[in-house]
């Protein structure tokens, strides 16, 4: 057996086992963790002839992992070395260790929290942070606690970018054995900086050619998804010509078994092989011959929107740690070299850690173990990142929204119905379609759906018909080469689930029978009651979901005629308003009628009708926010159409009312006096718009009952109304304290502005002369606007004498020359006040 760099750790990581029940294990890629450390443990004294699992985040990385873990002993897989994945099985009764998936692992703990029989849970990259890997430590570590006494259940966090501090904390101080050695070095290589509107797949196909061209051995490029995988394909077929040396190879998760063995199988006798990998070829496969990694630096990864509820993909630059693991698979074999398609400052700019999953994924199917679990609140296990309140409780409504959970306070239990979802592996809407297909008498239907909207979608074309697909599962269309191991996967899948739902309890079933077109479009509904859509005008392509938001069809889309659509798969950016519908079906309003009837709420409904300008009295049937269907009804109680019509007022604001000039200014009177008239008995109220709008129903709502029509707001007494806001004697005391007008020394009346505090008084100078001291409204001198003869502003002041003794001057002089028949006395104090020209003596 080649000598790998983790044998040396070896002898440190059984004693740190033996003396501990916790232990972290950080070692950079290519150093042999997967390979060696299960068969270096398999004999310790303290597991006693027990079981170990190691936990693999993908399907193909714990198959790979298994089958070299067989090898490593001469045996085939399913004798010593077995492996448990989704669809596959390969244990014996012989199986002492067991390589799993991450989901797996759940499954087990559900059905036997203490893991009897299992003395091992080695947890291999853990640094990938998925919410089943999370999931499956928090559970682990409460069910031991709780029912494991002796022999203990050791616990092995395995990884090469992992956190270890952290990690040893959650553990209780767990010891962290560290492996500094690589299997060989990897030269980086920068290339010019990458750019966010640059298509990546023309940049990876000239550095693969520069590659092949200049370094030996097999090449393995990370992209981001399958989209860039095809094209980046093709662009190389036309580059390579018929070139029989060169073998392309893609690697993803949808691939078929055989062409992902191909993809990691070592390449034949005289051929360099170039893989075109997303991330699933950054953990522990090994594939074979390769010593060149290029790295387009981006990961798609998907994201969950709690504003609008859906997963959507997104393609993110990637962490530092995840481009420090992609580096390493060109170190595996032998020296290699790493070519990073972005500049060397970009990569110092990088996010250290790759996020955990669990702050970004749909909590739901997290939500719905932890129930199962016995958990209510998920403070009550240990996590590296708890889940976020608000997340988690939206995960628990839409649990409770599929009859999967009901609430005593804040004690959350499973149904009968959400014990058999519990016990489905698929994301608990499918679950929940897989089981209404069973009461609904279509359990062969309902499996074809759940496969299809479990995977990609098969056949990439414009229209979002699901029904094509499924004519195309079912073989009424023949696939076509390219597509015939999806397709092989879908039916392997869609017989899965028929086998998962026949080991449960039969539902009470209904007697309601379905057209094929109905059955499909109430199985989509039932699993996205959030996203039933109606068409928002009688010819568009825009739709409207339950959920609120909107979404549309491509306009040669043959379901473009269809007034109500139950939605599957609907993508979109975050950010953008209209979403596009990807998969759909026709949804036939009359069912809401039928197995729907329970998806619908009632509402009686006093509401404003913008269009028809009028209070609208009927009972909505409602999903979501969709109504279905409407009916009238009689005359509300007269408390029920005030408060429909003072919702309105406020949504559209106080100018609905009748203002006049007058009661804006009787306002500004009021709100000077509340200002500063502080002492009065009884206080003057506030009537500014946020008082006046708060307290509608106490003041306005009474005189409201005649009023049906927009129209009918101009009928109302809005003066007396607001003056019987004033108690005794405050109206007396108003044109008291707040007079209208002040009487000048000329005699006239001018109107006091009350629009600013202080309150403006805006009069010709010459009406002021013989006035020796400021006007005042109580003890508040006003603002003087002092005009020309032509009502021109010459000085604002609120100091009349001042005025008087300074600025007078200048603006006597100004004026004898622009208004010389004007008198402008030396004395303005002591003249006689006027507003007009001089007299002519006779």
């Amino acid at each position: 057996m080649l000598p790998l760099p983790i044998d040396e750790i070896l002898p440190e990581l059984r004693r740190a086992l033996r003396t501990c029940t916790e232990a972290v294990l950080e070692a950079p890629p290519g150093a042999g963790k997967t390979t060696r450390v299960p068969l270096a443990l398999l004999d310790e004294p303290w597991l006693g002839g027990q079981k170990i699992l190691m936990l693999e985040p993908r399907r193909l990385a714990a198959r790979a992992a298994a089958e070299r873990l067989a090898a490593s002993l001469g045996e085939p897989v399913g004798q010593t070395v077995g492996y448990r994945i989704r669809f596959d099985s390969r244990v014996g009764p012989d199986t002492r260790i067991e390589v799993v998936t991450e989901g797996i692992l759940t499954r087990l703990l559900q059905s036997d929290p203490s893991l009897e029989g299992t003395g091992l849970l080695i947890f291999d990259e853990f640094h990938e942070r998925s919410l089943d890997a999370d999931l499956g430590l928090a559970l682990a570590l409460q069910g031991r606690e709780l029912l494991r006494e002796d022999p203990p259940l050791r616990l092995l966090l395995m990884s090469a970018t992992l956190d270890g501090e952290a990690s040893a904390r959650l553990l209780g101080g767990a010891p962290i054995v560290r492996s500094e050695g690589r299997s060989y070095p990897v030269e980086v290589r920068y290339g010019a900086a990458a750019q966010s509107h640059e298509r990546i797949e023309p940049r990876a196909v000239a550095t693969i050619l520069d590659a092949l061209a200049s370094d030996t051995g097999s090449v393995l490029v990370f992209l981001p998804g399958q989209r860039e995988i095809r094209r980046t394909e093709r662009l190389l077929r036309e580059r390579l010509g018929e070139r029989r040396d060169i073998l392309l190879a893609p690697l993803y998760g949808d691939l078929g078994l055989e062409a992902q063995r191909q993809a990691i199988a070592p390449a034949p006798a005289g051929v360099r092989k170039v893989v075109l990998a997303t991330a699933i070829a950054e953990t522990s496969l090994t594939i074979q011959g390769v010593r060149v990694v290029i790295d387009c630096g981006l990961s798609r990864e998907a994201i969950f929107d709690p504003a609008t509820g859906m997963t959507r993909l997104q393609t993110r630059r990637l962490s530092r740690d995840a481009s420090v693991q992609r580096a390493g698979r060109a170190g595996r074999l032998e020296p290699g070299i790493c070519y990073r398609l972005w500049s060397e400052s970009q990569q110092q700019a990088l996010s250290p850690r790759r996020s955990a999953e669990i702050l970004q994924a749909d909590l739901a199917p997290l939500a719905l173990q932890l129930v199962a679990w016995g958990v209510s609140d998920p403070g009550e296990l240990r996590w590296l990142d708890p889940p976020a309140p608000g997340r988690y409780a939206q995960a628990l409504d839409l649990l409770t929204q599929l009859g999967a959970v009901t609430a005593a306070g804040d004690n959350r239990s499973l149904t009968r119905h959400g014990e058999r979802m519990a016990r489905l592996p698929a994301h608990p809407r499918i679950a929940h379609l897989l089981l209404e297909g069973r009461r609904l008498g279509v359990q062969a239907l309902a499996c074809e759906i759940a496969a299809l909207l479990s995977d990609r979608d098969p056949l990439r074309q414009n229209d979002a018909d699901i029904g094509h697909r499924l004519a195309w599962i079912g073989g009424e269309v023949r696939p076509g080469s390219a597509e015939r191991g999806q397709w092989q996967r879908l039916r392997q899948q869609r017989d899965q689930f028929r086998r998962l739902c026949e080991r449960l309890d039969s539902p009470e079933k209904t007697a309601e029978p379905l057209s094929r077109d109905d059955a499909i479009a109430t199985l989509i509904a039932t699993a996205y009651p959030d996203r039933i859509a109606t068409r928002r005008q009688p010819q568009g392509l825009d739709f409207r979901l339950a959920n609120g938001r909107a979404a549309r069809l491509d306009a040669d889309d043959p379901l473009r005629n269809s007034p109500w659509l139950a939605l599957a798969q609907v993508s979109g950016r975050s950010g953008e308003a209209v979403d596009r519908i990807r998969l759909a079906a026709p949804l036939d309003p009359a069912l809401f009628q039928g197995p729907l009837r329970a998806m619908l709420s009632r509402e009686e409904r006093v509401e404003w009708s913008d269009s028809e300008n009028r209070l609208v009295c009927e009972r909505q049937l409602r999903t979501g926010q969709l109504i279905v269907r409407r009916e009238p009804l009689p005359e509300p109680a007269a408390d029920t159409r005030n408060a429909a019509l003072c919702a309105l007022i406020r949504k559209q604001g106080l100018g609905l009312l009748p203002w006049t000039d007058e009661l804006h200014r009787w306002r500004r009177r009021v709100a000077f006096l509340r200002h500063h008239d502080t002492q009065a008995e009884p206080a003057w109220p506030d009537l500014s718009d946020d008082a006046l709008l708060g307290d509608l129903e106490q003041w306005l709502a009474p005189w409201l009952d005649n009023v049906s029509h927009r129209n009918h707001f101009a009928r109302l007494d809005l003066g007396a109304i607001l003056e019987g806001l004033l108690p005794w004697p405050l109206p007396r005391l108003l044109d008291e304290r707040a007079p209208t007008h002040f009487r000048l020394p000329s005699g006239h009346r001018a109107r006091i502005d009350y629009a600013e505090d202080p309150p403006v008084l805006a009069v010709k100078l010459q009406e002021l002369f013989g006035c020796t001291e400021t006007p005042k409204v109580g003890t508040v001198a006003l603002k003087l606007h002092l005009l020309s003869p032509a009502q021109r502003p010459l000085q604002v002041t609120q100091d009349l004498v001042s005025f008087w003794n300074n600025s007078y001057r200048e603006v006597q002089k100004d004026m004898k020359g622009r208004y010389p028949k004007h008198h402008w006395p030396d004395d303005p104090m002591t003249a006689t006040p006027g507003s007009g020209v001089k007299r002519r003596s006779r």
